[in-house]
């Protein structure tokens, strides 16, 4: 099971590392009974299968505030595209590499042939339908031109002199950053259940399961009771 200091790698050129953790079940329990005075403590304190059921009791009544007394910290490698997706999620913290003070990161993102797909239907109630071959090779090809001309006219404009944070005015969504995320179980299950769904971004989607699986290794019951009432957030 992945751990603090491990890496599962994402997309062509992507990452998701658990960079720090403080993240267990039994934040949960004392989360929940400091109410009572009644706490486990100490480096021999476990959790039981009486605890397991107060967890799986928090979420299925909705007591959201035991699940977030702890705090996992994610160093993230992805496309733009899937960063600012990501960013949406306003109840965690974010730093980014910024593209004022240092250059941009030379890694694009090409999908795969199977995930180049087609978007069929009407907005809000479409589906996605993989393309044919030779389409998808044609559209690999013209993402892989069009970058390497962004990242030229990107060059080309910093050996004119012209300041970083107008010459990543060029650069597309694809191109790769990198960010810290630091975000407690609540709002990771809220991610998690918006983004490793059916319906998300394929792309943000593969993200969502790499960090579904550092929760899954850290906080086991929270993550099994998290699927047993729907995988919804409490």
């Amino acid at each position: 099971m992945p751990s603090v200091g491990d890496t599962i790698e994402v997309l062509d050129h992507g990452f998701v590392r658990l960079d720090a953790a403080e993240a267990t079940d039994l934040s949960v329990v004392n989360g929940a009974r400091v109410s009572f005075l009644q706490m486990k403590q100490g480096p021999d304190a476990e959790v039981d299968a009486k605890d397991e059921g107060l967890i799986r009791f928090l979420m299925r009544e909705g007591h959201a505030s035991p699940f977030e007394h702890n705090l996992f910290r994610f160093h993230v490698r992805c496309p733009i595209a899937v960063a600012r997706e990501w960013m949406r999620h306003r109840w965690s913290s974010f730093n980014e590499h910024s593209l004022r003070y240092s250059a941009a990161i030379d890694d694009f993102y090409i999908p795969s042939a199977g995930q180049v797909r087609t978007q069929v239907g009407k907005p809000g109630a479409y589906r996605f339908e993989p393309v044919d071959p030779e389409t998808a090779t044609r559209a690999q090809d013209l993402l892989g031109k069009h970058y390497q001309e962004a990242w030229n006219r990107y060059q080309e404009l910093l050996e004119m002199g012209v300041a970083r944070e107008l010459a990543r005015l060029v650069l597309p969504v694809g191109i790769y950053t990198e960010f810290y995320w630091s975000v407690n179980a609540r709002a990771l299950m809220n991610f998690i259940a918006l983004r490793n769904a059916d319906q998300a971004m394929w792309e943000i989607r593969q993200y969502a399961a790499a960090v579904e699986d550092f929760f899954a290794a850290a906080m086991p019951a929270t993550h099994a009771a998290f699927v047993e009432f729907g995988r919804r957030a409490p």
